[in-house]
């Protein structure tokens, strides 16, 4: 558009673990005020390399994880977030377990008005198994 003038504006205060120093697993996510509260806007992140242990045999697990979300007050920090996935790395838990896990403590830390997480966790004993949790925070219960 000609002669309009954009002002962006970026909100960082209290952010702690972006452009810090040697990244660590972390459970401490961190979020930024969201800058269009009145309109639901769906942010995505997709994570290719999520990794945890099978609680039986110990062995790696790998998925691809995609987190959908509309954002209510919050919106998640993507560094904050990679450092929260990390700590499953070591962790011995079933797929179905990971995944509606990391939608609580997602959904627990921004209050969203709704969110999915997918897991495709590759092909282990010739068995893929993508697993879904949803939910839609505005319905009321």
């Amino acid at each position: 558009m000609k002669g309009a003038t954009m002002k962006i504006q970026s909100k960082t205060t209290g952010l702690t673990q972006l452009g810090k120093g040697p990244a660590r697993p972390s459970k401490d996510l961190e979020a930024f005020p969201n800058a269009h509260p009145r309109r639901d806007t769906v942010i995505a992140f997709r994570c290719a390399e999520f990794t945890c242990l099978c609680p039986v045999t110990g062995q790696p697990d790998f998925a691809q994880l995609e987190i959908s979300y509309i954002p209510d007050q919050k919106v998640l920090e993507s560094k904050s977030l990679k450092l929260y996935l990390w700590t499953y790395r070591d962790v011995g838990i079933f797929h179905e377990d990971a995944v509606n896990r990391i939608l609580d403590d997602l959904a627990a830390f921004l209050k969203p008005r709704w969110m999915r997480v997918l897991g495709r966790f590759h092909v282990r004993g010739g068995i893929a198994i993508d697993v879904t949790a949803e939910q839609d925070f505005r319905k009321t219960e």
